[in-house]
């Protein structure tokens, strides 16, 4: 359950990508739609060698959408999903929203 109102503290995507789960030291984040939530918590699904490893560390908005777990298929860029994917999207972000916190927005590393 998210406990604090959602931060809006600027992630860069290369700073995104060490909260993979790869380092022991630092929360797990997962974004979706350029929002950041901390899903530490919930490592037996984030976290390495987990099914859902594959969002951790990055924007996987198409591959949520598209209820795929192809590497590929996460990134940040859902301008192609259909209206149905772009329903399942917001139901994702619907469902992490509520329980888990957002720590940050997703912002371009220049």
């Amino acid at each position: 359950m998210a406990t604090q109102a959602p931060l809006t503290t600027p992630i860069t995507v290369s700073e995104l990508r060490k909260y993979d789960g790869s380092d022991p030291s630092l929360p797990i984040y997962v974004a979706i739609k350029g929002d950041v939530f901390d899903v530490s918590k919930n490592t037996s699904s984030y976290g390495p060698g987990a099914g859902y490893n594959v969002f951790a560390g990055k924007d996987s908005s198409k591959a949520l959408g598209k209820s795929s777990l192809k590497p590929e298929d996460c990134i940040a860029d859902y301008s192609e999903l259909t209206e149905k994917e772009l329903e399942t999207l917001n139901q994702w972000h619907a469902f992490f929203s509520k329980r888990y916190n957002i720590v940050g927005k997703v912002v371009p590393d220049n």
